[in-house]
């Protein structure tokens, strides 16, 4: 799993790469810590390669997304795949994120 955040054009973004699954969350949650609260910054999640995501990685990105709107940011899933489309589907969190191509 690969994980890493940077600041770009006034926007935290965030990238995940390979399997956000329950090993790698720690990890992946260590280093999006920060993003929990955005300061009234956007943030971009772009899910381009990541290829799975298990209920631990949910977590996170609802941590995220509640102290983004806490701080009146908006969150952003970008390029997100068929497949982790369909997870977030099946768990109803489609209606919670705002996804961009």
């Amino acid at each position: 799993m690969g994980t890493r955040f940077e600041e770009l054009d006034g926007k935290l973004v965030a990238t995940l790469e390979g399997e956000l699954d329950t090993a790698a969350a720690v990890e992946a949650e260590e280093i999006l810590k920060p993003l929990y609260n955005s300061e009234g910054k956007d943030v971009v999640i772009d899910c381009e390669k990541l290829e799975y995501i298990a209920s631990s990685g949910l977590r996170i990105l609802i941590s995220i997304l509640k102290g983004a709107k806490a701080g009146g940011s908006h969150v952003v899933m970008k390029k997100v795949n068929d497949d982790i489309m369909n997870v977030f589907r099946l768990t109803g969190f489609v209606d919670l994120f705002e996804f961009e191509g």
